[in-house]
């Protein structure tokens, strides 16, 4: 198979006040003409520096040396005029978080005709037909009605479809595909693997798929390529690398999965909280006079409960409700029903009364970076509900906060740092630490663990599992990633467009699934390639 790019001893590494850091150690691969190369490791292995390597990306903080060649052209070096011609033309970049690549003070036509203007000189009636041809094949509906929408507009599996149809705008040879899937539902991952598999067919791409979810790679790739710490531990056809891995780190890697099931609750424990005929809907205001023309139905109709020692995970695609459900439990937001907590109607509590609630009921959020202040210390974030609420039993706030650091696996040493000098796993343990060191009676986990590496996902299933158990807590775990809630639930909502389709106990939904949607769920998320 004639390679189409080659890199050779790719070694990058970075200057920052004096300091030098090694991010890539002599990287060599290939990526065949038609062929799926995955590119695979933990958070800091190297992945899309080097990835960022092959068309210059890296901006002037970077030192790049080895060699990188596309379709015999060197890469390394080159000058503007090739770099133009290559980037965006013969290789184009699908990135993880579409909101982030896709500029939000511009519509979706203007964003897709710039690329086609410059590489491709169309313009006018011809740029539109060719934008249309595109969001048509990468499965938007009603493209027309989209052509003005922005980015903020889309759901995240709209968003992703609109890049991928940006990369293929000017016909790439390669496609460059980093994290493409991370922060979508099961079955939006599905259709945006599928899809990408379909043009990658029909085109004849080739394609370099940069991912930690080992899952997707038995799918999708031909080759598998494995980074630890900026180098390539190990390559191969992806059939040997899961059959017989050879290095311990691509063993370790492929052992990282949630697996096992929560303790069992005993009858008599007791309920933490519960809804009855819940109901959250939206309005939708228009005119001078903001009449309500309509509404968003957010949650319909749900009853549930949960009880101390137990999850109650909650599933369903983007927009089902499942977060509006949890934040109504905790009385962030208004809701028609009955909501109760530890026996008592909290629907008319005054704001003195829901205090105790708030020192009771905590959350822990998706991404642990944009919920932890960059200006504060790791400690003033964790000591910080102790301010508001006091420390249980008078204690020291120091004291505290050391003694829970240490529970979830962090260094009370560190307590100083910020959150940028943390990785993904500890910052997600400083969140978490924030939540239990006021010891809460129900904790929301709203996708603790979506943003983070396999093997970092273990280690905070197991910690919030052991610290159900020390401490008797009640959890609602909203997720899309089914294994992990198979891991930790006891009880499993499913949810669709604001209705509960399905509600039971885990063995129940994952062994046999009452609707088609649930079906549809699972099938997404076990799938096994043929």
């Amino acid at each position: 198979m004639t390679a189409i790019l080659d890199v050779k001893d790719l070694k990058v590494s970075f200057t920052q006040d004096g300091a030098t850091t090694q991010a890539v150690r002599g990287v060599s691969f290939t990526v065949g003409r038609g062929e799926t190369v995955a590119l695979v490791g933990e958070s800091g292995s190297g992945k899309s520096v080097t990835a960022l390597s092959t068309v210059s990306l890296l901006g002037g903080s970077a030192e790049v040396s080895g060699s990188v060649t596309y379709d015999g052209q060197q890469m390394i070096g080159a000058n503007d005029a090739l770099l133009r011609k290559v980037r965006g033309n013969d290789i184009s970049f699908i990135f993880q978080e579409p909101m982030t690549s896709l500029n939000p003070l511009h519509t979706l036509e203007k964003q897709l005709s710039e690329s086609l203007a410059l590489h491709q000189g169309l313009t006018g009636d011809a740029a539109r037909a060719r934008i249309l041809e595109l969001l048509t094949r990468v499965g938007i509906r009603e493209p027309e009605s989209r052509l003005g929408a922005y980015p903020h507009q889309l759901s995240g599996g709209q968003r992703q479809r609109v890049m991928i149809a940006m990369a293929l705008a000017n016909g790439p040879e390669l496609l460059i595909a980093d994290e493409p899937t991370t922060a979508l539902d099961v079955t939006i991952q599905a259709q945006i693997l599928d899809l990408l598999g379909e043009l990658k067919a029909a085109e004849d791409m080739s394609l370099l798929f940069i991912t930690h979810d080992l899952g997707i790679v038995r799918k999708i790739a031909d080759r598998v390529c494995v980074m630890q710490s900026g180098e390539i531990v190990e390559q191969g056809p992806t059939k040997q690398i899961f059959d017989a891995p050879q290095h311990p780190y691509t063993q370790m890697l492929l052992s990282a999965e949630s697996t096992g099931t929560p303790d069992p609750v005993p009858d008599s424990a007791v309920e933490v909280a519960a809804t009855e005929n819940l109901k959250i809907w939206f309005p939708i205001q228009k005119g001078f006079l903001k009449r309500t023309v309509g509404y968003v139905k957010a949650v319909n109709d749900a009853s549930i409960n949960v009880r101390e020692g137990e999850t109650v995970g909650i599933v369903g695609e983007s927009g089902s409700g499942k977060t509006t459900l949890a934040l109504a439990i905790m009385r962030l937001i208004q809701s028609e029903g009955g909501i109760t907590y530890r026996g008592h109607d909290i629907r008319a509590w005054s704001t003195k009364q829901l205090r105790r609630l708030r020192s009771e009921v905590q959350i822990v959020f998706q991404d642990p970076f944009g919920s932890l202040s960059p200006r504060m210390t790791c400690e003033q974030i964790i000591a910080e509900g102790l301010g508001v609420h006091g420390a249980p039993d008078g204690r020291d706030h120091r004291e505290l906060v050391a003694e829970v650091m240490t529970e979830v696996g962090l260094d009370p040493m560190t307590m100083h740092r910020y959150p940028h000098e943390f990785s993904g796993g500890q910052r997600q343990r400083i969140a978490i630490a924030r939540a239990m060191v006021l010891r809460p009676r129900l904790v929301v986990l709203d996708e603790p663990t979506s943003a983070l590496d396999m093997t970092v996902q273990v280690q905070i299933v197991n910690l919030l599992r052991d610290l159900q158990r020390k401490y008797n807590l009640a959890y609602l775990f909203i997720s899309h990633d089914l294994k992990v809630v198979r891991a930790m639930s006891h009880k499993v909502i499913v949810m669709k467009q604001g209705d509960v389709v399905e509600y039971g106990t885990a063995e129940q939904i994952f062994d046999a699934p009452g609707t088609e949607y649930t079906r549809t769920l699972l099938e997404a998320a076990f799938a096994v390639p043929s």
